[in-house]
């Protein structure tokens, strides 16, 4: 019967490492990346949200304003949606315009990464070192200039 266990806690530490393996693949997302764009359904609600807060200051609960955002969205014609659905588009517009900007700054700075080269800085350091060369110190000349200025000086 112990066979049974083994085997359960194996499966339970291969799902694990799955779970991390996906948490370490998962891209983390950039703050600066537009938003993007409400649907029509969600700038109708932007506005029902008020309407119905007024209507019904009792009442605090997210879903009983989603439920009835959606019945009313369900029961308006296309004519009375229409408005909510120019105003998406319009938002849409601009955030394809946000995107477009956007997506050339990020082509910017990977072109700019891409001018060294794909190696890191210690790895060349590395080589350096096995080839017998010395990189310069920078820190140190920089020391030494200021002292001879100040010798100069006197």
């Amino acid at each position: 019967m112990t066979v049974g266990k083994r085997k359960a806690t194996a499966v339970q530490a291969d799902k694990s490492s799955k779970r991390k393996a996906k948490m370490e693949k998962k891209a983390k997302k950039d703050p600066n990346k537009p938003k993007r764009p409400p649907s029509a359904f969600f700038v109708f609600l932007e506005e029902f949200r008020k309407e119905f807060k007024r209507d019904n200051p009792n009442v605090k609960a997210v879903s009983a304003v989603g439920k009835a955002g959606g019945e009313r969205w369900k029961s308006l014609t296309p004519a009375d949606k229409a408005p909510y659905e120019a105003k998406a588009a319009k938002r849409k517009v601009d955030y394809e315009k946000q995107m477009k900007t956007y997506n050339k700054k990020q082509e910017g700075m990977a072109d700019d990464g891409d001018e060294e080269s794909d190696r890191s800085k210690s790895e060349v350091h590395d080589e350096d070192e096995a080839s017998g060369e010395e990189a310069p110190p920078e820190e140190e000349e920089d020391e030494d200039e200021d002292e001879e200025e100040e010798d100069d000086d006197e």
